[in-house]
């Protein structure tokens, strides 16, 4: 019963994208149509696979150069993504935009990371997203969710940093084309650069708990996706870490805590980043940077506490030691009065001047 109710719904699909191109295909607006076409093509309502490389190459090659073909582009996927209550066409649609991020012409990706926001922090609007058609749809909305939290991490870190991070681990290696840029930034840049990877990286540790759905070809592209992602924000936070070693002895107090701070936090994520990536992005030399970095910072934060409680210390003695001094010399003098007999006549008494002793 269960597997006919899918092959029923995954016929009724396969009815709704033929109606849907079909209608695209009779519009008079033939610029508006050709990329409906082609956004209808890459997001299907097949169950598992994939965009297929060809469309999405289709898709892209629409808003190479031209800005409003490139902002119909995008708005044509935004809008199939809004629309769709099927969890499948949801993830394609935003594996479609993670394309248009990592591989798009400069033009369609400005195009998507300033798209206005509306609905609230998430603009995707995907946060409240539902299939519940069975329990696989269900589990699978968890994924949309979590695939759209980190899409818009990924353009808010872009934003950021200014040059988008998913097309850096595909490209060149940006820890090494940016370290004469990372020179001139200041250090409290490069902790704050620092402390937004670590939220890409927190976000990436909130995949949902239903990991063995990665054996879905849809889920697994998506985990590969970011991973990809992953890589290029341990690139990133390498070369912010290389600068500020080299640096470190200059740091403020307050930016060695909270350098030592996010360095903890982001420690924090090893374990789950391991349960999500089973183990395929452990790059034990990236963590060993990142403790090593983290002791030094902790331990010359500690240094200098020591130091100044041990001037504070010092100044309080000295302080202490001034006010005795002070209180002595201060101290008026003592009179003492001795009865007196002798030869002065008159003369009954001698009183006798007795200053205060001298530390």
């Amino acid at each position: 019963m269960v597997r006919n109710k899918k092959s029923m719904r995954n016929l009724m699909g396969i009815f709704k994208d033929k109606a849907s191109l079909i209608k695209a295909a009779l519009s008079i607006k033939r610029a508006a149509a050709t990329v409906h076409v082609a956004v209808l093509r890459a997001t299907t309502h097949s169950p598992s696979l994939p965009p297929p490389p060809h469309r999405i190459s289709a898709l892209l090659s629409l808003g190479r150069d031209s800005r409003p073909a490139a902002w119909a582009c995008v708005a044509a996927i935004l809008d199939r993504l809004h629309a769709t209550r099927d969890a499948y066409v949801a993830l394609k649609c935003l594996i479609t935009l993670h394309h248009v991020v990592a591989e798009g012409s400069v033009v369609l990706k400005d195009q998507l990371s300033f798209y206005p926001s509306t609905g609230g922090r998430n603009f995707l609007n995907m946060s409240r997203f539902r299939d519940k058609r069975d329990p696989e749809t269900w589990e699978l909305s968890s994924w949309v969710r979590w695939y759209a939290a980190v899409l818009e991490r990924n353009l808010t870190v872009s934003r950021v940093l200014g040059t988008f991070i998913s097309s850096a681990s595909r490209r060149t290696n940006a820890n090494l084309r940016n370290r004469e840029e990372l020179k001139v930034l200041t250090s409290a840049d490069l902790v704050g650069d620092v402390d937004c990877l670590v939220d890409m990286v927190e976000e990436i540790c909130r995949a949902p708990e239903s990991l063995e759905f990665q054996r879905n070809d849809l889920v697994y592209e998506v985990v590969n996706f970011v991973g990809e992602d992953y890589r290029s924000t341990q690139y990133r936070i390498l070369g912010r870490l290389g600068e500020l070693g080299e640096r470190i002895d200059g740091l403020s107090s307050g930016e060695l805590s909270e350098l030592t701070r996010i360095l903890e936090r982001l420690e924090g994520c090893r374990g789950r980043l391991s349960a999500v990536f089973a183990n395929k992005k452990r790059n034990d030399a990236f963590w060993e940077v990142v403790g090593e970095t983290k002791a030094r910072a902790a331990k010359l934060e500690e240094e200098r506490e020591r130091g100044m409680w041990l001037v504070r210390v010092g100044r309080r003695r000295e302080e202490g030691e001034s006010t005795r001094y002070r209180e002595r010399v201060g101290r008026p003098s003592q009179v003492l009065s001795l009865p007196y007999s002798g030869d002065w006549h008159g003369v009954d008494r001698v009183h006798f001047h007795i200053e205060p002793a001298m530390a």
